[in-house]
């Protein structure tokens, strides 16, 4: 009876053990802790039991062989299934975006963000009378007043332009908004902080990798494949303060 007590007090802590030795070699979470702390506690209680006399072993011998039987009849089609399976799982792993996988820049009115893979830009108005819309939730009549009120900072105008020309190359009164992004083009001072954002990088960033996020950019931004001239400048003028070009 004593040996009985002292091998159910023994099985949680036995159990407790091993969950830290695995946990500790494979890194689980604390979920995966906890069902791989219950899972040896019933695996370790039912071998004491059968041990014990106190569960006939055709009781789990019966499932075993009934889940096996599954097992071998579903085989071929569960094989069949498995490269569709982890297509599938590829495919939802890139569609998430990777944080590097953006650029960010910051103007007086604008704060912007350009996908890399996808090309496509978002954007948060940080002055006046749209203060805190998102740019994706202004129409164009909204757009364009907040066009006239960016007439007074270059940067935030080209930005604005860059958008309408990348989200919505339809809008009417594109040229006009176009002809008054163009009047001024100053070459403006930039640092390695802001150079690092619109080529999404870290700050420890290899030369090779400078010149593979410009590359990457520069396909989907350059004026000839439907980009922006100004984005186009501003990815250039990146490469260059983070190359030691400029």
């Amino acid at each position: 009876m004593i040996l009985r007590l002292i091998a159910l007090l023994i099985l949680p802590l036995a159990s407790y053990y091993l969950a830290q030795a695995l946990s500790s070699r494979f890194n689980f979470t604390g979920r995966q802790k906890i069902f791989v702390f219950v899972s040896l506690s019933a695996v370790l209680l039912t071998g004491v039991l059968i041990a014990l006399g106190r569960l006939p072993i055709q009781f789990i011998l019966a499932p075993i062989g009934v889940a096996a039987t599954f097992m071998v009849r579903f085989l071929p089609t569960l094989i069949r299934f498995l490269p569709i399976w982890q297509m599938f799982r590829n495919r939802k792993t890139q569609s998430i975006p990777n944080s590097s996988d953006s650029s960010k820049l910051r103007t007086r009115f604008l704060a912007m963000e350009l996908n890399h893979q996808t090309g496509d830009m978002v954007g948060e108005v940080l002055s006046g009378r749209f203060i805190g819309r998102k740019l994706e939730d202004l129409d164009a009549a909204q757009v364009a007043q907040l066009f006239s009120e960016c007439i007074e900072d270059a940067d935030s105008r080209q930005v604005l332009q860059a958008y309408i020309e990348r989200m919505h190359p339809d809008w009417e009164g594109n040229d006009l908004s176009r002809e008054g992004a163009q009047r001024d083009e100053g070459t403006v001072e930039m640092s390695r902080a802001v150079a690092l954002e619109i080529l999404g990088l870290p700050g420890d960033a290899t030369f090779d990798e400078i010149v593979s996020a410009h590359r990457s950019l520069m396909r989907k931004m350059h004026p000839d494949k439907g980009g922006s001239d100004y984005l186009a400048k501003k990815i250039n003028r990146a490469k260059e303060v983070l190359s030691g070009e400029g």
